[in-house]
């Protein structure tokens, strides 16, 4: 009992030390990222958003045709 305490223990005590070295790094990171930076970020971000519409088709796809139906009606009656 007291062996599964001092591990407990111990894992806390490694996830708050990751913590912390995760909040130093963001502190010590440059305000101002450069475009390119800024620009895989986002690329990375499209990215993972294709994938998990794609995954959602596959796994729903009566509410992801319904979804495209709504998309599809918002466009006709949008005004330019």
């Amino acid at each position: 009992m007291r062996e599964a305490r001092a591990r407990g223990a111990q894992a806390q005590g490694a996830r708050a030390q990751e913590a912390r070295v995760q909040e130093a790094r963001i502190q010590e990171a440059p305000i101002q990222e450069s475009e390119a930076q800024r620009r895989r970020r986002r690329a990375q971000f499209l990215r993972e958003l294709h994938e998990a519409k794609a995954l959602r088709e596959r796994v729903k796809p009566r509410q992801a045709r319904a979804a495209r139906m709504r998309q599809q009606m918002r466009m006709r009656t949008f005004r330019w």
